[in-house]
C-alpha cells in the first residue's frame, strides 16, 4: 500500500527532518523504529510523520509537531535518546537532522 503524503496541517508548525544512512536490514531496527513510531504518536502536539528510503540506504523521516515543546519533548524521551545512542553506536553511517518552523503550507490529490 502507497502512502499518501500528509496535508491539511494548518501552520504554523514545525518539522523535524531526519536524513540518515544506514544499511537495509540493521539487527532489531524494525523492532525500535515501530516502538517510537507509537510513542512519538502519543506526544501532545506531535501531528504525524513520513518517511521514505532509497534501496541504497538514504532514508528521509519528516515528523510533524505543532510547536517547539511538543518537539523538545519528543527529543528529550528517554526512550527514543536510547535509540538514538544505539542508532549512532550500531546502525547509522551518517545522519542529519533539520529543525524547520512551516508558515506555509498546500498539497494536491487527485484523489
Amino acid at each position: 500500500m502507497t502512502q499518501k503524503p500528509i496535508s491539511g496541517l494548518e501552520p504554523p508548525y514545525y518539522t523535524a527532518v531526519f536524513t540518515s544512512l544506514r544499511p537495509d536490514a540493521p539487527e532489531g531496527y524494525a523492532d525500535t523504529a515501530a516502538e517510537l513510531s507509537e510513542r512519538v504518536a502519543t506526544v501532545p502536539g506531535f501531528l504525524g510523520h513520513e518517511s521514505a528510503r532509497t534501496p541504497g540506504g538514504l532514508g528521509i523521516t519528516v515528523a510533524y509537531f505543532r510547536d517547539l515543546e511538543a518537539l523538545d519533548a519528543w527529543r528529550l524521551d528517554s526512550v527514543h535518546a536510547a535509540a538514538k545512542k544505539h542508532g549512532r553506536a550500531h546502525w547509522y553511517e551518517a545522519y542529519s537532522v533539520h529543525i524547520g518552523k512551516i508558515e506555509r503550507s498546500y498539497g494536491f490529490d487527485r484523489g
